[in-house]
């Protein structure tokens, strides 16, 4: 029987990466009213009313300045200069938010001495502010470099980071207890990226099983750091965050956390911006910090390719605008 949901998947995901066909269909005008719905702006000021929005209904967010795998140096070091003008924004304009970045935008594909010393110089911008910056997951074959990278800057003195960690990833478990060493800020997210069965669970039910068993490892290991809180401004995020639209998975995670007595500020659900607005509310509602992923930029093709492989409905909302035009 055709798996009809995972060849959508395998498509867009593939379409994410072909770099001819960027240009043709990020062109479409129906391509882009619908990117507009997971994306929110090409312009750092869009994403700043955004995130103004979000924080008027008691949620956080986490921006993100769209960006990946440059191909020069040039590039690389251009996108550090704007990521750092992100941070001032979030400074001036007083944002309930923090930096979300991924490596591959800032050198690591070409050069990870190179990369790290941008890290650092994020990482060091941010410090002045007391902004945490979370380093962002790719592919599988980055993922070991990011998790050295991230070690680096805590080796470094760089402690206002944290790192994204994927529950379709059969090494996942032994990252995270790896990570709880240095008491790290995690991210845990299921994984939007096709990867081989060689290293990755390639069904649903196992991708959900392993991330609510990453998520009791998680909260243990909060527990044995003492649960410590986020910041009031909501820039720092507490030790684990759960990053699921899945009302399964985050059903499982409010029942460990009553389980073993967590507090509610002792943890963060987090979502995309554009999916699920009713759920962020509704967390929100029930007490739980909330943070929304907040994308914005020109480059927003591969992010919005990924957006659609994840859920039918995404793919049906794209098609719907097609008509439209």
């Amino acid at each position: 029987m055709i798996d009809r949901r995972a060849m959508s998947r395998k498509f867009f995901i593939a379409l994410s990466k072909i770099k001819w066909a960027q240009p043709l269909i990020s062109r479409l005008p129906f391509t882009r009213r619908a990117a507009r719905r997971f994306v929110a702006g090409e312009q750092l000021f869009e994403a700043v009313e955004a995130v103004k929005s979000l924080n008027g209904s008691g949620i956080k967010a986490s921006l993100d300045f769209l960006g990946e795998d440059t191909r020069s140096a040039k590039e690389a070091q251009t996108a550090t200069n704007q990521l750092i003008e992100v941070l001032d924004k979030i400074q001036t304009a007083t944002l309930k938010a923090n930096l979300s970045v991924k490596l591959s935008q800032i050198g690591l594909t070409l050069d990870e001495e190179f990369c790290r010393q941008n890290l650092a110089k994020i990482l060091t911008q941010a410090a002045i502010y007391n902004i945490f910056v979370r380093i962002d997951m790719e592919d599988s074959s980055l993922t070991e470099k990011t998790i050295s990278s991230f070690e680096w800057a805590l080796q470094n003195g760089h402690m206002n980071t944290g790192i994204v960690i994927q529950a379709y990833l059969y090494r996942s478990q032994e990252d995270i207890q790896r990570l709880g060493l240095v008491h790290a800020k995690i991210r845990l997210c299921k994984g939007a990226y096709n990867e081989p069965p060689e290293v990755a669970f390639a069904k649903k039910a196992d991708v959900n099983a392993n991330y609510d068993r990453l998520a009791a490892d998680l909260l243990e290991i909060a527990r044995n750091d003492g649960f410590p809180p986020p910041t009031p401004d909501g820039k720092t995020p507490p030790i684990p965050a759960f990053a699921t639209h899945d009302p399964a998975r985050i059903e499982s995670v409010i029942q460990l956390m009553r389980l073993m007595q967590v507090p509610e500020e002792a943890i963060e659900f987090q979502l995309l911006y554009g999916i699920r607005r009713d759920l962020q509310l509704s967390l929100v509602n029930q007490g739980y910090p909330v943070r929304v992923y907040t994308p914005f930029g020109t480059q927003w093709y591969a992010y919005f390719m990924r957006r659609l492989a994840e859920r039918p409905a995404n793919v049906k909302f794209f098609l719907s605008n097609s008509v439209k035009r």
